[in-house]
This record gives structure tokens, C-alpha cells and sequence, in this order.
């Protein structure tokens, strides 16, 4: 079946040291609609190559310095996505096997018929959409599958922890108590020359800091495992979200922490506008979540993107920075409930447990992809439409 005719998209480098050829098909090319970019020979057209990409390249096989075969050869180990199309001299069929043998998508014969070489360059440049498209699926499918293997192992955890935050609640409000009345004990007069009063109010004092923070681990369990027992978040909530406004109000609401490490955050989108069908205030919670812990990984004076991207029926937020990043043995485990690499009084370990939760209630996926001392990346993927 004929390909689609569409050659606007398509951006080719003509590669050809006979100038006069060159030009005269690169002016009809372009009359076609197609971006077409000129080199003289092979060294030239690799550095093209360097400063811009382009979908197909057309080169000669015979020209001076480096011939056609050897900058194929050099094409295909840089640029295993690039197809090249090789032209030869009506007499030199072994060039254009040759070339096919080194990775060529095809090769025509000199002189050019101009209908063919065009249905060549659409055929070169589709068969790049469909390899882009099957990575994407494939990407996509395992993404969803270690999705589901992570909500398999958060809904038994998060059973069995809300079992537990239940049970720790008692004795919490046991230990509160008697704090509070041994505290008023120490108030009264008669007890105000007792020895070591000082020692006795620090130490009632950690005993009230530490049940604060127990209690507050306690009620992120039972939130977290409400919202991991939800299938979906309330549909009547949701709206029409305008991710750049929502992007930038996290953003406005982050800055103050990320100044004092001086730390800059960049917004990047090239959709005029993008939104989503969803839940405004428990998305602004994750993103907000995303935009801490980066800045709490990253070091001072480094940077962080917030990335607007539209992908079909998606659309993508990505916040990426340039912190510490995360090790191979614990992106796995970076969604499970009270898993954090953090000091233990700067994290329970729930916000991206909880985080993960709110995205899968909202019908969107949330990954990470992470390299040690290089900085960590998270993708927000959500419905575009209801």
C-alpha cells in the first residue's frame, strides 16, 4: 500500500559532490515540500549531521576523501535510526549492493528519476514513524505492566498497614495523655525545686516530638491506604485542568525553598496550551510532592524542569533535576510506603507512596528513571479528555 503523500514533515541531507546534480534535485525536492539541507562530501555532511538531525540522508557513493560507503558506515554507528539512500552510477551496481549491505535503506541508479526517489524518501521516512511508534508502545506496555506489579504489592501493603496505624493509634494516645499529665505534674508549685526539673521537661518534650511524629505517620498510612483502596477518584471533581497555569502555581508555591539553595526551576512546554481531564487540587498535591523532593535531592546552585509534553490522548508532566539521583537497588522500591532514602526527620517515606496513589485514582501512570549523581526524572502521564 502507497504511503500517505505528506512531505512537509520530512528533513533530508543530499550528499553529492557534483554540484549541479545536487542542487537541481534539491530544488525540486523542495518544491515537493520537503527540508532539504546540502553537503559536498562525506565529511561535511557528518558534521551536518552533528549540529542538526535530519529523518533520511541521499548520498552518492563515489566522492573525494571519504566515498559514500565509509560515511554510511559512520551514519549507522551514530544514528541507528537514520536512514540513508544511496545513489550510483548507472554502471556501478555493486556500489549500491555494497551499501545495502552496510545499512542502507535502498539504492537508486544515476540518473534520478524524481517520482521514485521521492516514494523512496517517504518510505524511509515512514518506516522511522513505525519503529518510533513500536518503541513508544513498547515503552508504554512496560510501563503499565511494572505499574501493576507495583499496585499488586502497594494493595497488600497498604492492607496490612492500615491494620497497623490502627493498632499504633491506642497506645499513641496512651502515651500523649500520661505525657500531658506528667507535664502538669512539674507545673505545680510544690514541684518546682525538684532536682533535675529541667531534665524531666527535655525529656517529656522528645516523648511529645516523637508521638507527633508517630501520629502523623499514622494518619499518612490511613490516607495513603484510602486512597489506594479507591479504585478511582470521585469523578465529579474533575474538571478541565490547564496543566501550564497548574505547573506554574506549584512552581510559585516551591520557590521560596528552592531559593535558599538557590536553586532554579524552569517551565518548558511548545503546546500553546495543554490540559487534562482531572482533579486540580490532588494533582497540585503530587506535583508538589515531586517538586520538593527534587529540591531537597539536588544540590545548591543546580537546576530543575518542569516539561509539558502531548503524546496522542496524553499528556506528560516531567519533572526532571540535577540531583543525586537514585540507585538501581532502590528505584524499585521508591513508590513502596515508608521507603525513603532520606535522614529520619526529614521523611516518612509516605509522599510517594501516597503520590502514586493519587495518580493511579486519577486514571494516569506515574514513573521514574534515575542515574546515581546524575539526577532523577518523573513522568506523570494522564487522560487528555474525559
Amino acid at each position: 500500500m502507497d504511503q500517505p503523500d505528506v512531505t512537509e514533515d520530512i528533513h533530508i541531507l543530499l550528499v553529492d559532490d557534483e554540484n549541479d546534480f545536487r542542487q537541481i534535485i534539491a530544488k525540486r525536492l523542495k518544491r515537493r515540500g520537503i527540508e532539504v539541507r546540502e553537503a559536498d562530501r562525506g565529511e561535511k555532511a557528518l558534521q551536518m549531521l552533528e549540529d542538526a538531525p535530519v529523518d533520511v540522508v541521499i548520498m552518492d557513493v563515489k566522492m573525494p576523501g571519504m566515498d559514500g560507503i565509509e560515511c554510511l558506515k559512520r551514519i549507522k554507528e551514530k544514528y541507528d535510526l537514520l536512514e540513508v539512500i544511496m545513489l550510483t552510477g548507472h554502471a556501478d551496481i555493486h556500489g549500491g549492493v555494497e551499501g545495502i549491505k552496510s545499512g542502507a535503506f535502498d539504492y537508486l541508479s544515476k540518473p534520478i528519476e524524481l517520482e521514485h526517489l521521492v516514494r523512496k524518501i517517504k518510505q524511509a521516512f515512514h518506516k522511522i514513524q513505525r519503529i518510533l511508534a513500536e518503541k513508544e508502545a513498547r515503552a508504554f506496555k512496560e510501563q503499565v505492566q511494572q505499574q501493576m506489579v507495583v499496585a499488586e504489592r502497594l494493595v497488600a501493603l497498604g492492607t496490612m498497614a492500615s491494620g497497623v496505624a490502627h493498632e499504633i493509634n491506642n497506645p499513641l494516645a496512651v502515651i500523649q495523655d500520661s505525657a500531658g499529665w506528667l507535664q502538669q505534674i512539674l507545673e505545680k508549685p510544690d514541684m518546682q525545686g525538684i532536682p533535675r526539673r529541667d531534665d524531666f521537661n527535655k525529656g517529656l518534650e522528645r516523648i511529645n516530638k516523637a508521638v507527633k511524629r508517630a501520629g502523623k505517620i499514622t494518619q499518612q498510612l490511613l490516607q495513603a491506604v484510602k486512597t489506594q483502596t479507591t479504585e478511582m477518584a470521585d469523578p465529579s471533581t474533575f474538571v478541565e485542568v490547564d496543566l501550564k497555569k497548574l505547573s506554574e502555581e506549584a512552581i510559585t508555591l516551591v520557590e521560596p525553598e528552592a531559593a535558599l539553595k538557590n536553586i532554579v526551576i524552569h517551565l518548558e512546554t511548545k503546546e500553546p496550551r495543554l490540559s487534562a481531564w482531572t482533579d486540580s487540587l490532588q494533582l497540585l498535591q503530587v506535583l508538589l510532592n515531586l517538586l520538593s523532593n527534587s529540591i531537597q535531592a539536588t544540590e545548591e546552585g543546580g537546576r530543575i524542569i518542569v516539561r509539558l509534553n502531548a503524546a496522542m490522548e496524553e499528556a506528560k508532566i516531567i519533572v526532571k533535576d540535577t540531583g543525586c539521583g537514585i540507585s538501581k537497588e532502590n528505584i524499585s522500591r521508591i513508590f513502596e510506603p515508608f521507603f525513603t532514602t532520606k535522614e529520619a526527620d526529614q521523611g516518612t517515606g509516605m509522599g510517594l507512596y501516597v503520590s502514586w496513589g493519587i495518580i493511579t485514582g486519577l486514571g494516569g501512570l506515574i514513573s521514574v528513571e534515575s542515574e546515581v549523581n546524575k539526577g532523577t526524572t518523573f513522568t506523570i502521564t494522564l487522560p487528555v479528555k474525559k
